[in-house]
């Protein structure tokens, strides 16, 4: 019998990837059950997770694999009556499986321009009873009553996407090297970095909670918008608690602090600094004005047909669930990449979500109900969908309840 030869310097740092997904992002639970989805190309990533998930005391892995190919062959051969529909049978048991206990893990690769030429009605009325049918089991993510945690690969389309101009093999190895950077899994101790990631994130989110300020102003090329924040609304980032009890990651990587704005609270004009990559069509150059919380106006250089069709999804649409603050400076901002996907873009820039709310943003989240929550400001939808409106233009303050101006952050970044 031979040994077995020593694993590749990809293979380790993937080998690493896979135990933060599980030790960082998820810190699955002896005993508990893991429902994982990737896109075929992450088969390498997948097993290890599995293997990882399975090492810290996990009872079950049960991995759905996506292929884009089929999903272009149901746009390309379909019948009409087919974009009505969806695996209501598939989220029905995922939502079973959470309400039982199970963690939540998604690997993350997709193709930024997949469904770019294709029929943006068809492209909406997927995604509308797509959304319609997994919307149970994602109130269990965004009400964080499990653990769950999102996590990269880099497949050869998104690597295209990043670096058009290399050649595959290149691409593919750039785009690792950017994921095992914002992932910090290309030091001597992702876990050290992790917990003085996670220190620093808690004391920022610490600062913004003893401030209390009623408001957020967002002013820069093209945006001055007040963004109202809910009432006893709470700010989160890095690890914390499920309701379940267990601390978890959400996002690998993160450089976020996040909160819940006020439905009814939101007025002025932004404009987006990074292009939206959402169902496969890039919508860039977003501009939108807000009046008491409601968007009443908006446009985009490209993709508007399918951003006006996200906004006509249900009221909740047109209404903010999310605000983020991100410095200009944090690590994914400084490769000086354009991702192409909101896992990374998001922790590039400060930014906004149309839709659905967190339900931990709140003060004794844990206690409130929904029709609690509502009272407070949060927005319900069947979306929730970040874009970016921070740069090294962007200036942010902080308003107190009396319309005091704090300066918060200057040309992207942080005061103090």
């Amino acid at each position: 019998m031979t040994a077995a030869s020593p694993p590749s310097p990809h293979e380790a740092r993937l080998d690493q990837l896979a135990q933060v997904a599980i030790k960082v992002g998820l810190r699955i639970a002896r005993g508990q059950e893991l429902v994982m989805t990737a896109p075929l190309e992450a088969v390498p990533l997948a097993r290890r997770i599995t293997e990882q998930a399975y090492r810290a005391g996990a009872s079950l892995v049960t991995t759905l694999y996506a292929d884009e190919q089929a999903v272009l062959t149901r746009f390309a051969h379909a019948p009409d009556e087919s974009f009505d529909r969806s695996t209501g049978w598939l989220f029905d048991g995922m939502d079973r499986a959470f309400r039982d206990g199970a963690a939540r893990l998604a690997i993350r690769g997709d193709d930024p321009s997949l469904l770019a030429r294709q029929d943006p009605d068809k492209v909406s009325r997927a995604n509308r009873a797509q959304s319609s049918a997994y919307r149970p089991a994602l109130e269990l993510i965004t009400d964080f009553a499990i653990n769950w945690t999102i996590v990269p690969y880099a497949t050869p389309a998104w690597a295209r996407a990043v670096f058009p101009d290399l050649t595959p093999d290149a691409a593919e190895a750039r785009l690792w090297d950017a994921i095992f950077s914002a992932a910090r899994t290309n030091g001597p101790d992702p876990f050290a970095a992790w917990q003085a990631h996670n220190a620093a994130l808690h004391a920022r989110t610490a600062m913004l909670n003893d401030r209390r300020y009623a408001a957020l102003r967002f002013h820069g090329p093209g945006t001055d918008l007040n963004v109202g924040l809910a009432d006893r609304h709470a700010w989160c980032g890095g690890a914390a608690p499920a309701k379940n009890g267990i601390v978890c990651n959400p996002n690998i990587p993160t450089e976020e602090v996040f909160t819940t704005p006020h439905k009814d609270r939101v007025d002025g004009v932004v404009t987006s600094t990074k292009p939206l990559s959402y169902m496969g069509t890039l919508i860039r150059d977003i501009r939108m004005q807000f009046e008491h919380g409601r968007i009443v106006a908006a446009d985009a250089a490209t993709g508007e047909d399918v951003l006006r069709r996200v906004l006509a999804t249900d009221e909740g649409a047109s209404r903010l669930g999310e605000v983020a603050l991100v410095p200009y400076s944090s690590p994914i901002s400084k490769s000086g990449l354009l991702f192409f996907n909101t896992l990374f873009d998001e922790n590039a820039a400060s930014h906004i979500a149309l839709g659905q709310a967190y339900s931990e943003c709140f003060v004794d989240s844990g206690r409130r109900t929904k029709e609690e929550l509502a009272a407070l400001g949060a927005n319900t939808s069947l979306i929730h969908i970040d874009w970016m409106i921070g740069s090294s233009q962007v200036d942010v303050d902080g308003l107190s309840s009396d319309g005091r101006a704090e300066p918060l952050m200057r040309n992207g970044d942080w005061v103090s």
